[in-house]
């Protein structure tokens, strides 16, 4: 029985929910999806990082519009960065898969004349 590699278990995955799952909640669902834990504890630690260095920036006072905006345009970019390497993740392993079939589908030439 042939043991699965991470690349065809993220090539058998879709690329577009990956990317949805990345930019909805912005907290690296997609990574769960595609199977990819060390990406997912690195977007959740930044986010909370991000969080926590808000709260810490803050006080005791209550947020001002620039700063909300500031808050929100963070979260979007770490977003749209997890789903741009999730994409480009996703391409490389289906680029990866797709050239091991191409190798286990050429044939071995057998006989005295190779």
């Amino acid at each position: 029985m042939n043991k699965i590699s991470t690349e065809e278990v993220l090539a058998s995955s879709s690329g577009l929910i990956a990317s949805l799952l990345n930019i909805l909640p912005g907290l690296g669902s997609g990574y769960l999806y595609q199977r990819r834990w060390l990406p997912y504890f690195i977007t959740t630690g930044v986010v909370t990082a991000w969080f926590v260095i808000g709260i810490i920036l803050q006080g005791d006072k209550e947020p001002s519009q620039t700063e909300q905006l500031i808050g929100i345009s963070g979260l979007f970019l770490i977003s749209t960065i997890t789903v741009v390497e999730a994409n480009l993740a996703f391409k490389k392993a289906v680029k990866i898969t797709s050239v091991q079939k191409e190798k286990e589908k050429t044939p071995i030439k057998k006989g005295w004349f190779k």
